[in-house]
């Protein structure tokens, strides 16, 4: 792969994009004097856009999907193959290749038994939400409904799901939500909420604690779930702290609340591990994934439950009310378990959970190195190939950097040829996390190149 577009005049395809595509997450007036970019080829961890650029992708795909890269012609050769032997029947029978990828995909969960499968990660937890919902009124009258999501977590974009999100800023003119969703405090140390007295307690033991007292609140007897990211993506790149997971658990056993762990980042080895929640020593109850489960060569989501979970919607069968009446119709699609399968061998056979952490070890060496240069970098933090870096006007009082100076960090950088990301239209005030999510097949080349382009960014913008 050279970079040498297949047609040599993409004006047309401009055209009709700028006349016809709305894209996500974009205001669009600029389009009315410049062109979107359009991406026209990858591979590796490289793509070229229109213009034949060549960009270093430090963000697969832009929103952590792509974690075996691009040009994968084994999982593009399963998907068609499958496709021309049976490309989609309704999930309400099974097939091939979604019995093979549940049973691979189980093997790596120890304790969870069952897959549900849909086509999106906003799906996957409104599938979950339902699951919480419909066990409070089987089991509790309905009574024990209610969910509680984290501050800065994020979970997609339906209704349903914003009502469980935790940025405002993705959550404004979007209401009026959901009922039954209550916000615990985030477990973010380095901006921690200034009730925490550190003489006391470990922030983390801290931090779960209020879960705990938001549980007390609202009165156990009515809260069915408990949602949260093992490591928050979008609200910052929060890692948990020392203690917070293990009090999680504790808490949510106490009360008998299901623990619903969203893995839609974090899973298939984003973070080092199979899922983020295994390096914490969670048993959920639930886990939601979408974005890695296939690297992006076709649609694919999951709900995953424990038997126990399971069996709370098969307890009567002459109920016609008694078992989960829902459907997916894209769930029913079979080129997202056959692209799973061979996603999932590829990332054993290469040996990338291994390169996850070695080379996300060197990813967070090289930004404390960057740390020690520039005192606009605040705090550090990350798992594995899921990296952020905070900017701050001022170290001592923690001022965040303005989210329009952080945006030009991440132009200067797609200037260099590498695209990084920012948390962006999130979090009123506090769009000032850089952030890193590598393909797992990242190079020590890759990453030294990422850190170099972000040390000439920051330079450019901040001196």
């Amino acid at each position: 792969m050279d970079g040498t577009l297949s047609e040599n005049d993409l004006s047309g395809v401009v055209a009709a994009d700028k006349a016809h595509v709305w894209h996500h997450l974009t205001q669009h007036k600029p389009f009315e004097t410049t062109d979107p970019r359009i991406i026209v080829e990858g591979r590796g961890m490289k793509v070229w856009d229109q213009n034949g650029k060549e960009y270093l992708d430090a963000v697969s795909g832009g929103v952590w999907t792509v974690n075996v890269g691009y040009g994968r012609e084994r999982i593009a050769d399963a998907v068609r193959d499958q496709l021309v032997k049976l490309n989609y029947f309704a999930g309400a029978a099974g097939s091939v290749p979604g019995a093979r990828f549940a049973e691979r995909l189980i093997e790596k969960m120890p304790g969870m038994s069952r897959v549900y499968y849909c086509n999106s990660g906003s799906e996957a937890n409104e599938k979950a939400f339902k699951m919480i919902r419909q066990i409070a009124h089987k089991r509790h009258g309905g009574k024990k409904h209610k969910i509680l999501y984290r501050d800065r977590d994020y979970h997609g974009t339906t209704i349903t799901c914003l009502s469980a999100g935790g940025q405002d800023e993705r959550n404004a003119q979007y209401g009026p939500f959901t009922p039954g969703f209550v916000r615990v405090p985030h477990c973010l140390e380095y901006r921690a909420q200034p009730q925490w007295d550190p003489k006391k307690e470990p922030y983390g033991v801290w931090a779960a604690n209020q879960i705990e007292e938001v549980i007390l609140r609202e009165g156990p007897d009515t809260v069915g779930g408990l949602c949260l990211e093992p490591v928050t993506a979008g609200g910052g790149v929060i890692t948990p702290p020392e203690g917070y997971w293990e009090r999680v658990q504790e808490i949510c056993r106490k009360y008998d609340i299901l623990l619903h762990i969203d893995e839609v980042v974090c899973g298939v080895g984003r973070t080092g591990t199979w899922f983020g929640y295994q390096n914490y020593g969670i048993e959920p109850d639930m886990v939601t994934m979408a974005k890695g489960v296939a690297s992006g060569y076709a649609a694919i989501a999951c709900l995953v439950t424990t038997e126990r979970v399971f069996e709370l919607f098969k307890s009567n069968p002459d109920d016609p009310l008694d078992y989960f009446r829902d459907i997916s119709t894209f769930g029913g699609c079979t080129a997202g378990p056959a692209a799973a399968l061979e996603n999932m061998a590829i990332i054993e056979e290469e040996g990338l959970l291994e390169n996850t952490r070695a080379m996300g070890a060197r990813l967070m060496d090289n930004l404390r190195a960057l740390q020690d240069k520039h005192a606009v970098i605040g705090d550090v933090r990350g798992k594995g190939l899921f990296c952020g870096a905070e900017l701050v006007m001022d170290r001592e009082t923690k001022e965040p950097a303005p989210e329009k100076m952080v945006q030009q960090v991440v132009a200067e950088c797609g200037r260099e040829g590498v695209i990084i990301g920012a948390t962006n239209r999130s979090l009123p005030g506090l769009n000032n996390t850089l952030c890193f999510s590598p393909a797992l097949i990242a190079t020590p080349a890759d990453i030294d190149r990422i850190t170099e382009t972000v040390d000439i960014a920051l330079t450019r913008v901040f001196g």
